[in-house]
C-alpha cells in the first residue's frame, strides 16, 4: 500500500507529537464495537438515568470489530512510516475503554501523564510502570475514537510538542527511566504548551508520540463517549543513539536532545 502520510504531517508529528488519521476504520465497525461493550455496562444505553457513574473502565476486547479497527490498511501503513516497518507489532487486543458518561463528578483520574511502557518492582502496580528514552515496550499512544467525540464531550487533552520536553526529561535517567508517577509529577514544571483535544466522528484515530503529554477531562455532553488507548507494541526497539536511518517516533527524541 502506498505511504498514507505525506512529508507534512510526518514533520507535523515529529514537532507537535501527533497526527490525527481520519476514517482509518469505519463507522459500521464503530457502531459494532459500542453494542458489544454495551454488554459489559451496568447501564442502559437508552436511559441516562442509569449513567450514574462518571467513567466505566472496560477491557480487553478481541471481538472482530475490535480487530478489524485497529488492524486497517490505512493504519499497518502509518506504523510502517511512523514507527519503522517490521518494527511494530499487530494490535490483537483494543486494549482498555474508559467509557466516559456525562457527569457532574469527579472521575479522579484527569492529571497530565505520559503512558508507560514496561512493569517496575510490581508488574499489578500501574503507577510503577516505567518510561525510558528508548520506549521500550510502547512504538505510539493510540486514541481510537468508537464514538463521534465533539469539545463537549471528554475529548483527551494533548499538550502539543510536550513529547520533545519529556525525552530532555528521561535523557540520562537509563535504562530503567522513570516511573509514571516519577514523570507526572514533574509535568507540571515543564514548559508551556498549547492544548489540543482529540475531537472527531467514530472512526478517527489520534497516533501519538509514546511521549506525549495528555489527561483525560469530565464529560459535559449528552452521549457517552467510547474510546480505546490501545498501545503499538514493538518488536524491535528504537534506534535513538546509534546509526539511522531514523523513523519519526526516533527523530524527535534525537531532535529533543540535539542530536
Amino acid at each position: 500500500m502506498h505511504n498514507i502520510l505525506n512529508p507534512e504531517q510526518i514533520q507535523s508529528f515529529i514537532s507537535e507529537g501527533f497526527v490525527r488519521i481520519d476514517n482509518a476504520f469505519s463507522s459500521d465497525l464503530a457502531v459494532e464495537a459500542r453494542n458489544i461493550l454495551w454488554k459489559d455496562i451496568p447501564a442502559d444505553p437508552n436511559d441516562n438515568t442509569t449513567w450514574t457513574l462518571p467513567v466505566v473502565r472496560l477491557g480487553m476486547y478481541f471481538q472482530e470489530p475490535f480487530i478489524k479497527a485497529a488492524n486497517s490498511d490505512v493504519l499497518h501503513s502509518a506504523f510502517d512510516q511512523l514507527v519503522g516497518e517490521g518494527k511494530w507489532i499487530p494490535c490483537m487486543s483494543m486494549g482498555s475503554f474508559p467509557v466516559r458518561f456525562p457527569s457532574e463528578a469527579d472521575s479522579g483520574d484527569t492529571g497530565w501523564h505520559v503512558d508507560a511502557g514496561f512493569p517496575g518492582d510490581d508488574p499489578n502496580d500501574f503507577f510503577t510502570y516505567r518510561i525510558n528514552l528508548n520506549s521500550n515496550g510502547r512504538g505510539l499512544l493510540m486514541l481510537f475514537l468508537f464514538s463521534n467525540v465533539s469539545e463537549h464531550d471528554a475529548p483527551t487533552r494533548i499538550l502539543k510538542g510536550s513529547h520533545l520536553d519529556v525525552a530532555r526529561l528521561l535523557e540520562g535517567k537509563g535504562e530503567n527511566g522513570l516511573s509514571f508517577m516519577e514523570l507526572a509529577m514533574k509535568i507540571s514544571s515543564l514548559p508551556k504548551r498549547e492544548e489540543i483535544l482529540a475531537v472527531g466522528p467514530a472512526g478517527t484515530v489520534y497516533l501519538c508520540h509514546p511521549f506525549l503529554v495528555h489527561a483525560a477531562q469530565r464529560h459535559c455532553g449528552k452521549v457517552p463517549k467510547f474510546m480505546a488507548q490501545p498501545p503499538l507494541l514493538l518488536r524491535q526497539s528504537f534506534n535513538i543513539s546509534g546509526e539511522g536511518p531514523f523513523g519519526p517516533v526516533e527523530q524527535a527524541i534525537r531532535n529533543a536532545l540535539n542530536l
